[in-house]
């Protein structure tokens, strides 16, 4: 799962901002497993020290929302995705 977290993380937030507990709600919809605290908490991290999402902190919740730097590694992402992942299902 942590090999596509980031991306997905960044695909859903480009849908709505979302704060960390819809986006592990979301996850767990499509995975079918909900991630720990541990483990989504840390790719956010990672991805607000990579410049491609933003908090925005109201009262104690952070909601997350893409940068225009993360609208750009989603896009080139999802075109490595398409040309790795196209011939895999028919």
């Amino acid at each position: 799962m942590r090999g596509f977290l980031g991306f997905l993380i960044l695909f859903l937030l480009s849908g709505k901002p979302m704060h960390g507990q819809e986006l592990a709600d979301e996850i767990g919809k499509r995975k079918g497993e909900k991630p720990s605290p541990g483990t989504i908490y840390p790719a956010l991290k990672g991805l607000k020290e990579s410049g491609f999402i933003k908090e925005e902190k109201e009262g104690k919740i952070i909601t997350y929302d893409l940068t225009p730097s993360g609208k750009k590694a989603l896009s080139i992402a999802k075109r490595r995705f398409t040309k790795t992942f196209l011939g895999v299902f028919p």
